[in-house]
């Protein structure tokens, strides 16, 4: 009896030192998959970084306006914008225009891409990023993966977002050329008519917004655009991203306001929110790469510009 119930207890003690492993493991699992789903995005991490790697790649030859790699970026957004169910504007995806430079005549593209919204309007939220950038000097490529392959790389994002969430307004995703150039495709684009200016509701820019040694992501535009500011002052920040005003001429710090497409949309009274950050060693250097992102900062400022957005379109503009 006494050996029968020594056997019992240790086996019974046996059977609870497993289930309390299980339960322990068990929680660990859970503790796992709470913070995984506190880090969701509402698009493919891994596919943003497998765009911004490929369209700064040396295939692409930097991307400088009128140079076939600048053609072949442009392909690479159209088969992109095709392939996530994003409608062109009117005909085509693309909009050609040509400028003059100091000792040439640029031909330059914009790729157009459109996603209706659900609330039955004729306005647009227009979300814009540069597809061009310096090409290839003294034999060196400047990949400009900041510069700003990170913003277009985002315009897709953006793309997997709404196929999931439409958006209220009608959204353009807009791949500007000739920025590098001053800004040539977003002045031609405002100023074209395409769209007329009072149905342009809102413009939010992206370029170099993947790195940041002190996480820091600004936006610029609240100045101009008081009515945001409660939006801005209001958002929680995302554990890699610290979201600051600034830079629009108020703080000290250089002046924002110009220095992107969205100047375009600025000098036409279009309102503005502009979001990047600041200048880094490898900024217009060949060391502009993919290998020098911040990963978890740019998923995480992605995700920060999709859910302002949200906010935003949720407003009467």
């Amino acid at each position: 009896m006494n050996r029968q119930f020594s056997l019992i207890t240790l086996l019974a003690c046996l059977f609870a030192f497993n289930c309390k492993g299980q339960v322990t493991e068990t929680s660990t699992k859970e503790s796992m998959t709470k913070q995984t789903l506190a880090k969701a995005y509402s698009f493919d991490p891994d596919s943003l970084l497998h765009h911004i790697k490929t369209l700064s790649s040396d295939a692409f030859e930097g991307r400088r306006t009128g140079t076939k790699g600048a053609k072949k970026a442009k392909k690479y957004i159209i088969n992109q914008f095709k392939f996530l169910g994003v409608d062109p504007l009117f005909d085509s995806y693309e909009q050609d225009f040509s400028f003059k430079g100091r000792e040439k005549t640029y031909e330059g593209t914009n790729v157009l891409g459109l996603v209706k919204g659900s609330g039955n309007t004729d306005e647009y939220i227009i979300i814009t990023a540069h597809y061009d950038h310096e090409g290839i000097k003294n034999g060196k490529i400047y990949n400009g993966a900041d510069d700003d392959a990170s913003g277009i790389s985002a315009l897709f994002a953006f793309a997997e977002h709404f196929s999931k969430h439409p958006p209220k307004h009608n959204v353009l995703l807009v791949a500007f050329d000739g920025e590098e150039l001053g800004l040539k495709g977003a002045y031609h684009f405002v100023e074209s008519g395409i769209l007329p200016a009072e149905k342009m509701k809102l413009n939010l820019n992206m370029d170099m917004i993947s790195r940041s040694d002190e996480k820091k992501l600004f936006v610029v535009g609240t100045r101009y655009n008081e009515q945001f500011i409660p939006i801005i002052e209001g958002f929680k920040n995302k554990e890699a991203v610290n979201l600051l005003v600034g830079h629009d001429g108020t703080d000290g710090k250089d002046n924002w306001t110009f220095s992107s497409d969205h100047a375009a949309f600025h000098k036409a009274k279009i309102p503005f929110l502009y979001f990047g950050v600041p200048d880094h060693e490898d900024y217009h250097k060949p060391t502009d790469d993919f290998e020098n992102i911040h990963p978890e900062f740019y998923k995480d400022t992605v995700q920060t510009i999709i859910d302002i957005f949200e906010k935003l379109d949720a407003m009467q503009l």
